[in-house]
């Protein structure tokens, strides 16, 4: 279905459903996945969740142990500190080895930047003082300030934190600079695959309406994923033309526009802001129906009728959502049955099926007999102008 450009006060959008009731909606973070399963679901809407990664716990990371001794050995010049979880983690990982009085008292003396107000809360919190922070959490900001002041001969440890930064270590070392990356925690994939496959097959299937991104690491593991069983390009397909991605942030959303998918971000990266986004825009994909004196709305598993959700079993939903992508147009019971999962060759499925739509859609006018030809949607004479004549 095409994203709808308006905002309108048609029933469907109120009556007291909630913005996602009806859709389902991936998620594939690891980190704060309850939070953002839970933001969703208050909305409504169905969650599928398979984490697609997971983070090796920062004590058992041999890798960051190897550079915090490097850094407490060797002091740097300017330590960039990225995120406030990352740079806790990475005091905390430090107490646990011993090492944390120590690293406390390096990063006292050399020049830290923080990224933002809530990585210099965390700055702060530890008992040290940045010596700048960008009001607008930006590294590039980050970046431009480093390469104004010069930045030849230096040594600057780079606090990473699971996703990419595009350009700004390269930039660095382009100008002369040493640079240090600090992985506060490392990536790897999840140990059951199970669930990623689920959401996978899911989305293949279009049973899922929109797919949630936190990290780029994700976005990247879950095309991985989906060349590792030889359907990326049917996964790449259906996030093209039926499946909205929403990622948190520009970033995150790189592996996904290397591939020229689509992908919605809001202003501000964090979770509230991106389940407002989802809330906002996946109901505006949907294309409203004035069928039969009814208002109908079909989402991804359910239908508004009159501004009242109506679940739809999965059979009926497939022949609604065939009724539906010519609406007022007769279509055949043999077009109907191919369009029914697993129903072989007997027209009497198609019958079954359309009595219980009917059922469930609570009007069954909204749906007519053509007697010897097929089903149509009873598409009101009025939407001519709208949708086009319908014979």
């Amino acid at each position: 279905m095409q994203a709808q450009s308006t905002r309108n006060s048609d029933p469907g959008r109120g009556g007291g459903v909630p913005p996602l009731a009806g859709f389902t909606v991936g998620v594939t973070a690891a980190r704060r996945a309850d939070e953002l399963a839970a933001l969703l679901e208050r909305r409504g809407a169905v969650v599928l969740r398979a984490p697609v990664l997971r983070i090796v716990p920062l004590p058992d990371d041999t890798e960051l142990l190897e550079t915090t001794r490097r850094l407490i050995a060797d002091a740097p010049d300017i330590v960039v500190a990225t995120t406030a979880i990352g740079f806790r983690g990475w005091i905390e990982a430090a107490d646990g080895w011993g090492l944390g009085e120590a690293l406390l008292r390096r990063l006292g003396e050399v020049e830290l930047l923080a990224r933002g107000p809530k990585m210099r809360g965390a700055v702060r919190a530890a008992g040290l003082r940045e010596a700048w922070s960008p009001a607008s959490e930006s590294m590039a900001e980050v970046l431009e300030r480093l390469l104004d002041q010069g930045v030849e001969g230096r040594t600057i440890a780079v606090q990473l934190h699971g996703e990419p930064l595009p350009g700004f270590i390269e930039s660095l070392r382009a100008a002369g600079a040493t640079v240090v990356a600090v992985p506060v925690y490392r990536w790897m994939p999840p140990e059951d695959l199970g669930p990623v496959d689920r959401l996978l097959d899911a989305v293949l299937s279009r049973s899922v309406d929109a797919l949630s991104f936190t990290s780029a690491p994700a976005a990247a593991s879950f095309l991985d994923r989906a060349r590792q069983r030889g359907r990326r390009d049917e996964l790449l397909a259906a996030l093209r033309h039926d499946v909205m991605t929403a990622c948190v942030g520009p970033v995150t959303a790189l592996p996904l526009q290397g591939h020229d998918v689509p992908t919605r971000h809001p202003e501000r990266f964090r979770l509230g802001p991106l389940v407002q986004l989802i809330a906002s825009e996946l109901p505006g994909r949907v294309r409203p129906l004035p069928v039969a004196g009814h208002h109908v709305e079909i989402r991804g598993h359910a239908v508004v009728v009159d501004g009242t959700l109506r679940p739809v079993p999965p059979a009926g939903m497939a022949l609604l959502r065939a009724l539906a992508r010519r609406p007022g147009w007769v279509v055949a019971r043999g077009d109907l049955l191919r369009a029914l999962p697993g129903s072989g060759r007997d027209e009497h499925a198609v019958e079954t099926a359309m009595a219980r739509l009917r059922t469930a859609l609570g009007a069954p006018k909204l749906i007519q007999t053509v007697v010897k030809r097929g089903y149509r949607l009873s598409l009101d004479p009025h939407a001519d102008d709208k949708y086009g004549s319908a014979p």
